[in-house]
């Protein structure tokens, strides 16, 4: 990861999000640099995702529609609704046409983390799942992450992912329709071709 591109996103985002969006951003980046260790991938690049991650979330309602608009993917109805939602698409478009980021692999790792996808690569898989899981969480604590970290990584994000289902289910809240395509394929249940993107 180039250090002035992780300099200049640390700046941006400590500069627009809130003091604790902040530092759950922080704590993100942390837990994913971590987690890259473990499943050995560059710890640079799951430092940097989690910083970035949620650099869009606290902007105004259309100028993130706007942003997510540029990957010319269509909004959903789930999104229309609460433009927050697309933050991860507004942050991947950010960070390609303003800061120059061209790693897909970043780019997907932002992009996705919201609501998972059945394309996600093993970055992506760590940022959905660091997302989740870092340090503050209600459900964390030393015993979790011994049991979480001893398990292959596609079993960690299928565990993380189901018990964030359980968790919106309990509040009453929607679960989109490609959280659970990823949790499907996951499973096994469902294969996929990752040329269809």
């Amino acid at each position: 990861m180039d250090l002035q591109i992780l300099e200049a996103v640390r700046k941006y985002a400590m500069g627009c999000e809130s003091a604790s969006r902040y530092e759950h951003s922080l704590r993100v980046a942390e837990t994913a640099e971590k987690m890259c260790l473990i499943y050995g991938l560059d710890t640079s690049s799951g430092y940097f995702v989690g910083l970035a991650h949620d650099m869009c979330k606290e902007m105004n309602p259309r100028l993130i529609t706007s942003l997510a608009k540029r990957d010319g993917e269509p909004i959903s109805l789930l999104e229309q609704e609460k433009p927050s939602l697309l933050h991860g698409r507004a942050a991947a478009a950010k960070l390609k046409y303003d800061f120059n980021v061209e790693d897909q692999d970043i780019l997907d790792a932002i992009r996705f983390h919201t609501f998972g996808s059945p394309y996600m690569g093993p970055l992506a898989k760590i940022l959905y799942a660091a997302d989740k899981i870092e340090p503050e969480r209600s459900q964390v604590s030393s015993d979790y992450y011994r049991e979480l970290f001893s398990m292959p990584l596609n079993d960690l994000v299928l565990y993380v992912a189901k018990e964030n289902v359980d968790y919106l289910s309990m509040k009453g809240k929607y679960v989109a329709e490609i959280t659970l395509q990823m949790i499907s394929v996951l499973e096994g249940k469902t294969s996929i071709k990752l040329s269809s993107k």
